[in-house]
């Protein structure tokens, strides 16, 4: 059981694809689901860009993949690879359970949360400060609440808080909104929003719970401080490839480096996919894309290995 075929790190959209497409091709495939079964997109409360569904939550579209990556044969292990150990001869990866030898690995390990790492920010988690409105939005039913951020994932908060809070305020450093068109105009019909464009963040206040949130107009230098009961920091993510430094060639961010036809890494047999490895798209869709480039060219390599070493 721990020689199989591929191995993937991760359960979010990319490592599923994968997991589908490898047991489709009649590959034995162990998944290991990580910390976070399903990724990110699992915390995710409506979905309503992925084709097929109008809408649909995170949990349920993370659930039937992982029912149908089952009906093909994934094998899941709800464990956390720990140490890799890769070279041109041999694939290793170490869990807290077992040693793991597959002939190819797929890294589907996603993305963390981006911290703005600001005064008061250690302090006020868990007590004002929080990552998810889907998690926490209903405690600030009718408060008022701040959303640091102004793409995609910030948007979404904010037009879930919207149905909750008693006012949202959006505080980007940015001029403009950089949310798709979709989310902006579904904001505009909520009188409970406000934008803060050009705004920094300076600092989280309060005693025991946050608060107030000290701003920084960019363009006055002006600072004031906003009353809010809660803030929800929607600011981006950072790779989960920290396991992978020093074995496979990353960016001066942490991405994963990938030959985007074959999603090959500098190792060969080893394939990374999902937000592991893209920066500017990080679509479910996009990971799914990509999820499934790596298991087919995960099935040439074991069946030919003749990728040269770099694709890039």
């Amino acid at each position: 059981m721990n020689e199989p075929d591929v191995l993937i790190i991760g359960s979010g959209p990319a490592g599923l694809t994968a997991g589908i497409y490898a047991g489709r091709a009649g590959l034995s495939v162990s998944l290991l689901t990580g910390a976070e079964r399903g990724g990110k997109l699992n915390l995710t409360d409506n979905i309503e860009n992925y084709p097929g569904f109008s809408s649909i939550s995170g949990y349920d579209l993370m659930a039937a993949f992982e029912k149908q990556a089952a009906q093909v044969g994934v094998n899941f292990f709800s464990e956390q690879a720990q140490v890799t150990r890769f070279s041109e001869t041999s694939l290793i990866v170490e869990t807290e359970n077992q040693i793991w030898h597959p002939k190819s690995v797929i890294i589907a390990s996603g993305s963390k949360i981006k911290w703005l790492n600001i005064p008061g920010e250690e302090r006020f988690k868990g007590k004002g400060i929080s990552v998810c409105a889907t998690c926490d939005g209903f405690f600030y039913k009718n408060k008022d609440v701040a959303i640091i951020g102004g793409g995609n994932t910030a948007l979404y908060e904010a037009v879930y808080l919207a149905n909750l809070a008693k006012n949202v305020y959006i505080l980007t450093p940015y001029p403009v909104l950089h949310g798709e068109y979709f989310l902006r105009q579904k904001l505009l019909k909520f009188s409970n929003v406000q934008v803060l464009y050009n705004t920094d963040t300076i600092s989280f206040e309060g005693n025991k719970k946050l608060n107030g949130i000290k701003i920084k107009n960019k363009a006055s230098t002006e600072e004031k401080i906003i009353a809010v009961d809660g803030c929800f920091e929607a600011i981006g993510f950072v790779p989960n490839s920290a396991l992978f430094s020093g074995q496979l060639f990353l960016d001066k961010k942490g991405y994963i480096k990938t030959n985007k036809t074959t999603m090959q890494t500098s190792v060969p047999g080893v394939f990374a996919c999902g937000d592991v490895q893209e920066k500017q798209y990080r679509q479910a869709i996009i990971a799914c894309a990509s999820g499934a480039r790596a298991a087919m060219s995960t099935e040439i390599f074991l069946k030919s290995k003749k990728y040269p070493k770099i694709l890039f």
